[in-house]
């Protein structure tokens, strides 16, 4: 091989400075604007130590957090383990924001600040802007603005009420974050401009309106015959709009005993949930969206003589690491990576497009063979999650490559059955099976209010449609139920009713 000239090189040992990270950011920007057609927000890229790492891995990865004793408490678990050589710290972190936050670590090698901008400046931010679950969902304009009045308003609370008081509001918010968010109706979205002064506003109306009368307030006692129930049943169903997903939301806006920061605080913690909530939708696509971007961009700056023959090796070992994909009887097998699984889709695409086999063009007749792989990944990155993209571009070479197959594991058989093997049948059946396990509704419990009587016993009534026969673990079922009264004041009951055949289960309140 030739020996490349040095003087093309974006640069030549490890060490780096910023003259060095702005010639590099140029080369990626060039290759991923106009060659792979991408498009994203204008970036931002900051340095971190590692502990600033460590601190942004406790507190969910936002630039800007309010306090809790939790983030503190993750802080010193994930600090203890990195510091005993135990557990690793990501080379970056990525902002859904406009503009696009990447945060680098200062102790990365001039290599590993090339890739980890390729990866998070390009990738993850074509992806934030450009897929439909982030452009319903999120606001990326106005995510910074409202995160700085979440952390100066909950310390304003502090000051105020008193740490305990907004801490034990927080303890029972983040214990229903994974039920505070809408999934089928969009929420309002924020406005940076203005999200201070509405919030001002409300928290102003609220203060004049409320009345501590409503907690002491005699509950109604009057007899009902079973007709009048049902019609007054039906009716503030309607009224109350119910049944309700959005449990934080409902708590928020129908809880009696809620003074009017404690109703905002609430509403901090599902906006939080909700930015969140596309991310765990998309964790396959965006990474494998970000990875093979990364690849390709690397492997063109190799090309055109801009990366050393060392400097690609290190980048190259760094790669195979992240994609690496350990074996079922591997004590590492975490599950299917991600990281794997999504970049191998998104070259199965990329060669299913330019020399397909006979097998493809059965499988892909819309894309296969079509000779645009460019458009055709721009177009799977936008309109698709996890659960979609698996089900419509998994394909039958990549099952063998990952030797998937199915198996059928009933509770009361003393055997699990491969169920689904590689023929024609079990492609499409492992391709389901695996494109559900994706499917955030079918690993979240599907708990719902459903009814409440706000002039009469006031109990929140709670129903938990069971799929499969996976029950709730009793310890944290209950725990939960306790931060649920807690925020609701009055008893909480929670049926568990069975979806195919819609009998009752189990019955539990905190009374």
């Amino acid at each position: 091989m030739a020996k490349r000239a040095t003087s093309s090189l974006l640069f030549t040992g490890s060490d780096w400075n910023f003259s060095t990270l702005s010639r590099a950011y140029e080369a990626i920007e060039t290759i991923a604007l106009d060659e792979m057609g991408l498009d994203v927000y204008p970036n931002q890229l900051e340095i971190i130590s590692s502990e600033q790492m460590l601190d942004a891995y406790s507190s969910v990865g936002m630039p800007l957090m309010y306090q809790h004793w939790s983030f503190g408490k993750r802080f010193i678990f994930e600090d203890n383990l990195y510091r005993k050589g135990q557990r690793g710290l990501a080379y970056e972190l990525v902002i859904n924001s406009n503009p696009c936050i990447t945060y680098l670590m200062e102790e990365n090698t001039m290599a590993m600040q090339a890739l980890v901008t390729a990866h998070a400046s390009f990738g993850h931010n074509h992806f934030f802007k450009n897929n439909y679950l982030f452009r319903q969902w999120t606001d990326a304009g106005a995510i910074l603005g409202y995160m700085d009045f979440a952390k100066k308003y909950i310390a304003k609370c502090e000051d105020r009420h008193g740490t305990d008081a907004v801490e034990a509001i927080l303890d029972s918010a983040h214990a229903l974050m994974d039920h505070g968010v809408f999934r089928y109706r969009r929420p309002p979205r924020l406005s940076s401009e203005k999200v201070r002064e509405r919030a001002r506003e409300r928290l102003e109306y609220e203060e004049q309106t409320y009345s501590d009368l409503w907690r002491t307030l005699p509950l109604s006692t009057e007899s009902r015959d079973a007709e009048e129930a049902e019609r007054n049943a039906s009716e503030r169903k309607k009224v109350l709009n119910l049944p309700e997903e959005n449990l934080l939301y409902f708590i928020e806006k129908h809880s009696l005993i809620l003074e009017p920061w404690q109703r905002e605080i609430l509403r901090i913690v599902r906006v939080i949930a909700q930015y969140f909530y596309p991310q765990r939708q998309t964790k396959v696509m965006n990474e494998g969206c970000a990875t093979f971007v990364h690849y390709t961009i690397i492997n063109r700056l190799f090309d055109q003589g801009r990366l050393s023959e060392g400097n690609m090796l290190e980048l190259l070992k760094s790669h195979s690491n992240v994609v690496f994909q350990p074996d079922f009887d591997d004590p590492r097998f975490p599950g299917i990576n991600p990281y794997a699984l999504g970049f191998a889709m998104m070259q199965d695409i990329e060669r299913i497009c330019m020399n397909p086999t006979s097998e493809d063009r059965e499988w892909f007749p819309s894309f296969a063979g079509n000779g645009d792989s460019r458009e055709t990944l721009l177009d799977a990155w936008a309109n698709h999650r996890d659960e979609s993209f698996v089900l419509q571009y998994l394909s039958p070479n990549l099952i063998r490559k990952f030797r998937l197959f199915l198996l059928s594991d009933v509770a009361t058989d003393k055997y699990c059955e491969v169920s689904s093997i590689h023929d024609e049948r079990g492609y499409a059946a492992v391709r389901k099976a695996l494109a559900r396990s994706y499917d955030v509704g079918s690993r979240q419990p599907d708990i719902q209010v459903v009814d409440v009587d706000l002039l009469g016993d006031r109990q929140l009534r709670l129903k938990h449609t069971v799929s499969d026969g996976i029950l709730l673990d009793e310890a944290s079922r209950d725990e939960t139920l306790r931060h649920i009264r807690h925020l609701w004041g009055y008893e909480v009951s929670l049926a568990g009713v069975d979806r195919e055949s819609d009998s009752l289960l189990y019955e539990c309140s905190t009374s």
